[in-house]
């Protein structure tokens, strides 16, 4: 049985982890290092780091930070913010990335996926999608969520996986930084039309929020959150005991 994922996500601005609400209000949290080591060595699966001003202030993602970061980590690593090239996937990738985050990066040049899908292979192409409702439909989001593209979110999505996308990474909007839960409703229609692993991300407020995520929505392969574990609201082990209790398979 293939087991959950559990990933926290560090939100890297001027080099230093940052966290707010519906991507407001960011306050300082921690260094990427020394949070990625942590991480590493308590249970998390996996890693995500965005750099996420890279793509509205126009620049590069740091490279230094990141190439720290990676050292310091055993286990794979996403990495987006600013990737708008294949240029930008190689020099990623050779900073010591496992998978590549894309963004606002595909929506301005949505070719970008398929040709990153055909140069590394769908493995290492993560197509990152900001969503929030609007007048009762699911948009897409750029910029760090502070754009809104009036593109229907679930047909962006389709034409990400025809493109060779092969992982998906779902932030909502609505329910981010809010602490009340996974945002289920969006979650599931994504799921109904995806045929690659889903990551669940916005809204844990707890352990339990997980758990409701794995049952409500067996689709979904990983949960992602932050501040709930940067803050030591939750640690690892601890919720992936919960959620074996529970029946839900995780890698312990």
């Amino acid at each position: 049985m293939i087991t959950k994922r559990i990933i926290p996500c560090l939100d890297v601005r001027d080099g230093r982890v940052v966290k707010g609400t519906n991507f407001l209000g960011l306050r300082d949290v921690s260094s990427p290092v020394d949070l990625a080591k942590f991480y590493s060595e308590n249970g998390a699966d996996e890693l995500v780091f965005y750099d996420i001003t890279a793509s509205s202030d126009g620049r590069k993602l740091f490279t230094q930070i990141l190439t720290e970061t990676a050292s310091n980590v055993f286990i794979p690593l996403t990495v987006g913010g600013g990737i708008s090239s294949l240029e930008d996937f190689d020099r990623v990738l050779k900073c010591g990335a496992d998978k590549v985050s894309v963004n606002s990066g595909a929506l301005r040049n949505p070719a970008l996926i398929c040709e990153a899908a055909k140069r590394y292979g769908s493995q290492c192409v993560v197509l990152s999608v900001d969503v929030k409702r609007v007048d009762g439909t699911f948009h897409v989001f750029a910029k760090g969520g502070r754009e809104d593209t009036g593109r229907d979110a679930l047909e962006w999505i389709r034409f990400g996986l025809s493109e060779g996308a092969g992982e998906l990474v779902i932030n909502s909007i609505d329910t981010d930084g809010v602490k009340e839960g996974f945002d289920l409703e969006m979650l599931d229609a994504v799921c109904a039309i995806s045929d690659v692993p889903v990551i669940a991300s916005g809204g844990a407020g707890c352990a339990e929020d997980f758990v409701r995520l794995f049952q409500a929505l067996p689709g979904v392969d990983a949960g992602l959150a932050a501040s709930i574990f940067h803050f030591g609201e939750v640690q690892i082990r601890d919720l992936k005991a919960l959620l074996a209790d529970n029946h839900i398979p995780v890698r312990r």
